[in-house]
C-alpha cells in the first residue's frame, strides 16, 4: 500500500464502481491516465469470501485465549505465537503466513471495531489487498498484514499495544 501520496493532496479517490471508473476496464488513476494499478486508493466491498475469512481467524484467535478488543491480548498472542513458533522444530512449525494473518486478521478486526476504519479492499499503486481505511475518500489506509509482516520479519516483539493502540488515539482524536 502506499506511504508517500503522490500529487496533490486535494486529488480524489476513485471508488470502485463510480461514474468515472465506469466504462473502463483499466483501474483508473486520478491523473487522468490509466495504467495497472491507480496512483490513490480505489476502496472496493469486501467479497463475502473475504468476510468468511476475518470472522474465521477472529474465532480462531478467540479459541487461542485471545480477545481481538483487547490489545495487550492480541500483542502477548502475538508475541507467544512468534515464541512457539521460533522454538519449534522446522518441521514442526505451523507455517508463519498463517500466524502473520491471522494476528493480522485480528488487528484489523480490533482497528475495525474500535476507529472509524472500515474493512476493505483497497488497490493503489503497490497492488490490492485486505485492509482497513476511513477519512475522506479513503485516504487513510491501513494494511494489517503489512503491519504485522514486517515486524515478524525484524523479530519485534511487545510493539502491538503501542503501534496499534497510536493508531486507535489517533482516529479517535478527530
Amino acid at each position: 500500500m502506499a506511504w508517500f501520496r503522490r500529487g496533490s493532496r486535494d486529488a480524489a479517490t476513485v471508488e470502485a464502481g463510480s461514474a468515472e471508473a465506469a466504462g473502463s476496464s483499466a483501474l483508473v488513476s486520478t491523473d487522468g491516465g490509466t495504467g495497472d494499478l491507480p496512483l490513490e486508493p480505489v476502496l472496493e466491498k469486501v467479497p463475502a469470501a473475504e468476510q468468511d475469512r476475518i470472522a474465521a481467524a477472529v474465532d480462531e484467535l478467540a479459541n487461542a485465549g485471545v480477545d481481538v478488543d483487547d490489545l495487550a491480548s492480541l500483542g502477548a498472542g502475538l508475541d507467544a505465537a512468534f515464541g512457539a513458533w521460533q522454538s519449534a522444530g522446522e518441521g514442526a512449525r505451523e507455517p508463519h503466513e498463517r500466524i502473520v494473518e491471522r494476528f493480522a486478521l485480528g488487528i484489523g478486526e480490533h482497528l475495525h471495531r474500535h476507529t472509524d476504519l472500515r474493512w476493505q479492499v483497497v488497490t493503489d499503486a503497490f497492488g490490492t489487498d485486505l485492509a482497513v481505511a476511513g477519512g475522506p475518500r479513503g485516504g487513510f489506509v491501513v494494511v494489517p498484514t503489512n503491519l504485522v509482516a514486517v515486524r515478524w520479519l525484524r523479530r519485534e516483539q511487545g510493539w502491538v499495544p503501542g503501534v496499534v493502540g497510536h493508531i486507535v488515539r489517533r482516529r479517535n482524536e478527530r
